[in-house]
C-alpha cells in the first residue's frame, strides 16, 4: 500500500505541476513568444578538500587532551542558463572524524546532499520563474550517541529525505539570490533499517507488538508527506577572499500536524588564503518535529530509555585545509 501511495502522490504532483505552469493568472501566465536565439551557457565547478585541526600538549601546566580531526569534502555543480531557462544541480559530500587521546575514533561530520532546480520565465524582463525543485539528503556511515557505540541511532538511508515539488521562484539575479515558494511539495522519509524502523525512528510508524513483545507488524520504512515548502538561497562575496552561502528551507505538512514547521538552515563562510589553502566556518540549524530526543537514565542499575519531544538541533563547523579545483587541473592537463 505504501508503494501505491507514493506512486499516486508523485503522479498527483506532476499533474498539479502542469496545472500551475499553464493555468496561472495573467500576471504569471506563460505565453508563447518569439525569443532571440541565445548560446547555451554551462558553468561547472568541481572541488575536493581536506580540512585539518590538531592540538597537542607536552608538559603543559594548564592541562589538555591531544586530539586531531579531519574533514574530507567534495562538491560538484553544473549550472545551465539561457535567456529564459535555468537548470542548477549540485552534489555535496562531507565526512569528518575526530581522534582524542585515550578514546576511539568518532564521527564528527557526515553529509550527502543532492539538489536540482529547474525554472523558466515568460520573458527576460520578468524576475519570476516557474520552477520545479528536487532534493535528496542522507549520510554515509552509522551514527552513535557516544560513548555508546553498540546501538546506532542512524545509518545510511536511515534517515534519507526526498523533496519534490513545483511552484514559483523570485530571483532578480537567480545565481545569487532566490526565493522559492511551492504550495505542493512531497516529502518522503526513508528509514531502511529494520531496527530503527521498528522503533519508529524519524517519524515512521513503529512496529506493533503483542503482549510478549513479539512483532506482529513490522515498522514502516517509508513515510510520505505533502505540504508547503519555502526555500531561500543567498550567495554573496563579502570581501575579495570571503564568500558566504546561506540556504534555508521551511516546510509544513498538510496531512500531519499542519502548522508544525520544520526548519533547516545552513550558513557557510569560505575564506580563501590562496589558490589551494582555504578555511571553512559553518553553522547548521535544524528543527524537525518528527525527530524525538532519546535520553538514557540509569536509576538503581536499571537503564531506561525515555523519549522526549523534538528539540532544536545545532551544529558548528570550523576547519583549515587544502582545496583542489578539479576543473583547473583538467584544463591544465588538456593544455599540457
Amino acid at each position: 500500500m505504501k508503494k501505491c501511495y507514493l506512486c499516486h502522490l508523485l503522479a498527483f504532483t506532476f499533474s498539479l505541476t502542469s496545472f500551475i505552469l499553464y493555468a496561472q493568472p495573467d500576471s504569471l501566465y506563460f505565453k508563447k513568444e518569439e525569443v532571440k536565439t541565445d548560446t547555451v551557457k554551462w558553468k561547472t565547478a568541481n572541488e575536493m578538500g581536506l580540512y585539518l585541526n590538531q592540538v597537542s600538549f607536552s608538559n603543559w601546566n594548564a592541562g589538555g587532551t591531544n586530539s586531531i580531526s579531519a574533514i574530507l569534502s567534495g562538491s560538484s555543480s553544473a549550472n545551465y542558463k539561457t535567456d529564459l531557462v535555468f537548470w542548477n544541480s549540485s552534489v555535496t559530500a562531507r565526512y569528518g572524524i575526530n581522534k582524542q587521546e585515550g578514546e576511539s575514533v568518532r564521527k564528527t561530520e557526515d553529509v550527502l546532499n543532492l539538489i536540482s532546480n529547474f525554472g523558466f520565465q515568460k520573458n527576460e524582463n520578468s524576475n519570476w520563474f516557474y520552477s520545479a525543485r528536487f532534493s535528496f539528503n542522507t549520510q554515509f556511515a552509522n551514527g552513535f550517541n557516544y560513548p555508546d557505540t553498540d546501538n546506532p541511532i542512524s545509518k545510511f538511508l536511515a534517515p534519507g529525505y526526498l523533496f519534490f515539488g513545483a511552484g514559483i521562484e523570485y530571483g532578480k539575479n537567480i545565481e545569487r539570490l532566490s526565493l522559492y515558494l511551492s504550495p505542493l511539495t512531497s516529502k518522503t522519509t526513508f528509514v531502511l533499517d529494520t531496527d530503527l524502523a521498528n522503533s519508529g525512528a524519524f517519524g515512521v510508524n513503529p512496529a506493533i507488538l503483542d503482549a510478549d513483545g513479539n512483532i506482529i507488524k513490522p515498522g514502516d520504512k517509508v513515510r510520505g508527506e505533502l505540504g508547503i515548502l519555502i526555500t531561500n538561497q543567498f550567495n554573496e562575496k563579502l570581501f575579495e577572499n570571503i564568500e558566504m552561502n546561506s540556504l534555508m528551507r521551511v516546510y509544513t505538512d498538510y496531512l500531519n500536524s499542519f502548522g508544525n514547521v520544520d526548519i533547516d538552515w545552513e550558513v557557510t563562510f569560505d575564506f580563501t588564503v590562496n589558490k589551494y589553502v582555504k578555511a571553512l566556518l559553518g553553522s547548521h540549524l535544524r528543527y524537525d518535529n518528527d525527530i524525538k530526543t532519546q535520553i538514557e537514565r540509569d536509576e538503581m542499575t536499571n537503564v531506561e530509555t525515555v523519549i522526549s519531544g523534538a528539540k532544536l538541533q545545532w551544529k558548528q563547523l570550523l576547519g583549515v585545509g587544502v582545496v583542489v579545483d578539479l576543473n583547473g587541473l583538467s584544463q591544465q592537463s588538456s593544455v599540457n
